[in-house]
């Protein structure tokens, strides 16, 4: 499959180089000697403004030519000759920004010879995670100068054979100085052995737009409030590391974010109130730190946000009614904090764009209310462990249509299950163990057996479940309830020899009533 790439300039431009890449493999194939058979490296030919570019996988020795006829290959290479005396050759990246190039694939992985790997310009012939892009000068429509625009560190996988890092892996900021045109960061699972302390982010260029470190447990250190100068800024995910602090107010001055993930880190203090001024916000993630005190009532006012994600921290007080502001709002996620004798939000009932909506771990106590009607839309709901009482209502069967996860349990829940749960033809995972419900089971032999074992009912003694149920969901929780009662029907009992045998009592009366006959 031949793809095509557009290389960006700053300013529409009449001729603008473009960049053919060959993403398939061809039968046709030659051997090299290969030092480091993981790493996939990019081959190209230049021919003025237009560059044929082979990728090759060096998983062995093998390095594949693309699945194209010679043809179409004829074809690009008679173009490219023909194109060459139309248009000014391609600009190599200056040597200022070569060198910085190698300093950072050095300073994460000094095992591997960068410099004797990739000796030409490195916007020809770069290792995977090094991106350029070409821009106009300014006072200029035709001079182009080559500039680094990406740069990924830490191997993900096959498809994203990033540099690999290596235990002694470091990162500074003052290394990506030069790139004045910089725009993404992506950190990769780099720093997992070794502490490393985390960068000074306000260090960074101006022009950065995605700073994206995940999986490295080894970076540890604060936030700085520098990290504001970053007004380009329009993702910032910091997941999976030892970062601990407060979240700095500085993060309130990022104006063009969009996404802001500070997940599975060591935050402390309370959420920042200056997050209101992020009006671009569409994904607000803390989970898993350790946050204390109150939601500001300001975040109500991130009306574009999409996800909301709180979760298991230490948060406190009143789940504010403010959220009800957040008409877009997806996905929200406050489980497993310290809210307590509130009950389910009411206002939950006017965000009718919620599709997921997770609770659990508050003892939030109280019955579970009729808000449901607005809310078919939701297939996600997490009420574990939050301290409920009275019985399931039957709107949740009703109106909850498209639901495929529902926790109810640990609870103290009681009556018997409504009817309408038999109808929830989506679900695939419902927990309803460890409260007193009781009576018999509403579901079908159909829908046992596709719930299977994620249907949770144990703890429930109460609850009672046919024989067809149960042999339906052998393997599952059905298994430990009771048989439901029947009514008695009498069974007809052979006659059997030892049947026969009656009491001696029994033959002295017969004998009695026959002598009176007689």
């Amino acid at each position: 499959m031949l793809t095509v790439k557009q290389i960006s300039a700053t300013k529409p431009v009449s001729l603008i180089p473009f960049s053919f890449i060959f993403q398939d493999r061809h039968p046709l194939f030659f051997s090299l000697p290969l030092k480091y058979p993981y790493y996939h490296t990019l081959f190209s030919c230049h021919f003025s403004n237009f560059s044929v570019f082979c990728f090759h996988s060096l998983t062995k020795t093998m390095v594949f030519l693309p699945k194209l006829s010679l043809l179409v290959l004829n074809f690009c290479f008679v173009w490219a000759f023909m194109t060459i005396t139309l248009v000014f050759s391609q600009p190599a990246l200056n040597m200022v920004e070569q060198e910085s190039v190698y300093n950072v694939l050095e300073s994460i992985n000094s095992e591997i010879p960068w410099r004797s790997l990739f000796p030409d310009d490195l916007c020809s012939s770069s290792p995977h995670g090094v991106v350029c892009d070409y821009f106009v000068q300014e006072n200029s429509n035709t001079t182009f100068t080559a500039h680094v625009t990406e740069i990924s560190l830490g191997y993900v996988s096959d498809y994203a054979p990033n540099p690999p890092c290596t235990p002694n892996s470091t990162l500074n900021a003052s290394l990506f100085a030069p790139f004045s045109y910089l725009r993404k960061i992506f950190v990769y699972g780099c720093f997992v052995e070794n502490e490393v302390s985390l960068l000074d982010f306000g260090s960074l260029p101006s022009s950065v737009e995605e700073l994206v470190f995940m999986e490295n447990p080894g970076l540890v250190g604060v936030l700085s409030e520098k990290v504001g100068n970053l007004t380009s800024l329009r993702r910032l995910v910091l997941s999976g590391s030892a970062v601990s602090g407060k979240i700095p107010d500085g993060v309130g001055g990022l104006i063009n974010l969009e996404q802001l993930t500070l997940s599975r880190n060591k935050f402390g203090g309370e959420i920042p109130v200056g997050l209101n001024s992020l009006k671009k916000l569409r994904v607000l993630d803390f989970s898993q730190n350790e946050l204390e005190g109150n939601i500001p009532e300001s975040i109500g006012n991130l009306t574009q946000v999409l996800k909301l994600d709180f979760s298991y921290n230490k948060l406190s007080g009143k789940i504010p009614q403010s959220l009800k502001g957040l008409k877009s709002l997806e996905f929200l996620d406050l489980s497993y904090n310290h809210f307590a004798n509130i009950g389910i939000p009411l206002f939950l009932a006017e965000m009718p764009s919620l599709r997921e909506v997770y609770l659990s771990g508050n003892l939030l106590g109280g019955k579970i209310p009729e808000i449901w009607e607005n809310l078919g839309g939701i297939v996600g709901i997490g009420l574990s462990k939050t301290g409920l009482i009275g019985n399931i209502p039957s709107s949740m069967g009703v109106y909850l249509k498209k639901i495929c996860y529902l926790g109810l349990d640990n609870n103290k829940l009681e009556g018997t299950l409504p009817e309408e749960f038999g109808a929830l033809e989506h679900v695939n995972e419902l927990h309803l163990q460890n409260n007193n419900l009781s009576g018999k089971l509403p579901f079908s032999a159909q829908f046992v057996s596709k719930v299977g074992e994620k249907l949770k009912l144990e703890g429930n003694p109460q609850l009672c479940a046919d024989e067809d149920l149960r042999i339906s969901n052998v393997s599952g929780s059905l298994g430990q309830l009771k048989l439901c009662n029947k009514a008695y029907v009498p069974k007809y009992v052979p006659f059997s020899r030892a049947s026969s045998l009656l009491p001696a009592s029994y033959y002295l009366i017969f004998l009695v009533i026959l002598c009176f006959l007689c």
